[in-house]
């Protein structure tokens, strides 16, 4: 056998060895999700020591109107597994339609595996009737009881995206309405665990990893880090 096929079939034979070395040793820890949207510092004592505890914010309960008619919560959304918040409104001539588009991908890869869901929650709830969310439900090729369009009392919705996911107020009037093209993870706990710019398909590819990611954890019992 000639040297520099010696070399190539080594080479072939160590690339395993290394990627399993790889991923025993730093595969925990790389792939452990963190949690977003911290509340405060506690000092929880351990033994004789003192040890700080972040305590995250859990994203409050809320109940708002599907395209179905039906009315959701966030409790029913995040139950046994984890939804992906957006907000947008149909009119929306700019960053909505990509984030959409970027949430189909998500919606088709994941078509099959009930624990995950997606709530878009329009910022322009005086024109996005029930009836104006089904045609456009029906426009995005959302499955039903998978991606829910959402609305509601502007109040309402306006407090869930300031004072729960923690975003800019919306401002302006459609269709040159400001709003915010971010992405969130909760998991079932309530909790954000990871944030994304719903442009980017860079991002949506991480959030399917740690969609997949966090999957794992609940099917292992593994602890939130």
């Amino acid at each position: 056998m000639r040297p520099k096929q010696v070399l190539l079939l080594g080479l072939l034979l160590l690339v395993p060895v290394l990627a399993f070395l790889f991923l025993k040793t730093f595969g925990t820890n790389r792939y452990a999700l963190p949690t977003y949207l911290p509340d405060r510092i506690d000092s929880v004592r351990v033994g004789e020591k003192w040890q700080r505890d972040t305590v995250f914010h859990p994203i409050a309960n809320f109940r708002l109107r599907a395209q179905t008619g039906r009315m959701v919560s966030g409790q029913e959304l995040a139950k046994n597994g984890l939804y992906l918040a957006s907000f947008f409104y149909t009119t929306c001539p700019g960053a909505c339609p990509q984030v959409n588009a970027q949430l189909q991908r998500v919606q088709e890869k994941y078509r099959h595996e009930p624990r995950v869901r997606l709530a878009s929650f329009t910022v322009n709830p005086q024109q996005d009737s029930v009836v104006v969310l089904e045609r456009y439900a029906e426009q995005m090729g959302a499955i039903a009881g998978k991606w829910f369009f959402l609305t509601g009392n502007q109040s309402d919705i306006y407090q869930l995206a300031e004072k729960e996911f923690r975003l800019p107020r919306p401002s302006g009037i459609a269709p040159g309405l400001v709003h915010s093209q971010l992405v969130f993870l909760v998991d079932r706990d309530q909790h954000v665990r990871g944030i994304y710019d719903g442009t980017k398909p860079r991002d949506i590819e991480r959030l399917i990893t740690e969609i997949s990611v966090l999957l794992y954890m609940y099917d292992h019992d593994q602890p939130r880090r």
